[in-house]
Formats: C-alpha cells, structure tokens, sequence
C-alpha cells in the first residue's frame, strides 16, 4: 500500500525546506551553517529517495537527518574550538515581516545557549510540535531522557530568561508564574 506513493523531490524541498532550515538554525544559532545543514539534508535525500515510503516518512526522515546534522556541526565547532555560542546575525537577510520581535531575537539567543540534547527537545517540542514520543523516535533517544530534556530545558531556559529579560519584566512579576 505504502509504495503506491511515489516521492517527488522537487515538491519534497518546496514543502520542507524552510522547516529544515529553521531547524538548523534553532540548533545552530548560525544563519550561513544553517543553509549549508539545509542544503546537506536535500543532498543526501536525493540519495535516499527510493527509501521514502510516504510523506509521513519524508517529513520524520528530514527531521531526523536535520536534527542529526546540526549535531554533527555543533560537534565539529567544538573539537575545532570555535565559540559554540555563536549569536544569531542580525536580521541579514530577512525581509520586514519575517525579523524577530526584540524579544523573539533575545529568547532565540537564549535558546541557543542551551545544552544540545535539552535545545533539541524544545525545539521539536515547541517549533514542530511533536509530542515526547515522536521527540523520542526522531532523536532515537529513550523516552524519560526526552521527558528530562523537556523538564531541565525549561527550567533552564526560564532561569536564563528571568535573568536576561528584566527590561521586558513588569516589577515584581517572575516569567512563567504567579
């Protein structure tokens, strides 16, 4: 049933691209890395096309692969010694609707210094919207270390928030409570 479908690369990197990239971005924190994890991920699904058994299939491979790139290249940068942290460019190459809010770009640096295994959780959980099983299934990681993830990222994140954010704080009001 499933090879009743047949995989249309064109319409595959039409469809996915801009979720890959924003994948790699999230992970990354670097634009120009980000397009070359992107363009990486599309090379190596024209080689597995034959693979792909249904859009689900494409959709949970290219997040998959994604995810696995950024790592790599994240990897790599701190063998290599280069600052891991790196910022997120400043609106290059970005049109007026699509640049971050203040905030959103304050909030995306933060969520670049997150440790690897927690930035990817929150990433999928939130920028995808997958639940703690699929999260589970695309990163081939146990589910309680995905639940922990999730669990530690967050209140990480909103440490560091709470902390960074202060100018966009009402007096007297913590992030993420009472």
């Amino acid at each position: 049933m499933a090879r009743d479908w047949q995989p249309d690369f064109e319409r595959l990197v039409d469809e996915h691209q801009s979720m890959v990239f924003s994948l790699a971005w999230r992970m990354t924190g670097d634009r120009g890395l980000a397009e070359e994890i992107t363009q990486d991920v599309f090379l190596e699904l024209d080689g597995h096309m034959h693979r792909i058994e249904s859009p689900q299939h494409a959709l949970f491979w290219l997040r998959r692969v994604a995810m696995s790139r950024a790592a790599d290249a994240l990897r790599r940068r701190r063998v290599r010694g280069v600052d891991l942290w790196v910022e997120i460019e400043e609106n290059h190459g970005t049109s007026l609707e699509e640049r971050p809010s203040p905030l959103g770009a304050r909030l995306e640096q933060l969520i670049t210094t997150l440790p690897e295994p927690q930035r990817a959780a929150l990433v999928l959980r939130y920028q995808e919207d997958l639940t703690p099983e699929e999260i589970a299934d695309t990163l081939e990681s146990p589910l309680a270390t995905v639940k922990s993830n999730l669990q530690r990222g967050l209140k990480l994140l909103r440490a560091k928030a709470e902390s960074n954010l202060k100018d966009y704080l009402r007096p007297g009001r913590a992030l993420g409570g009472a």
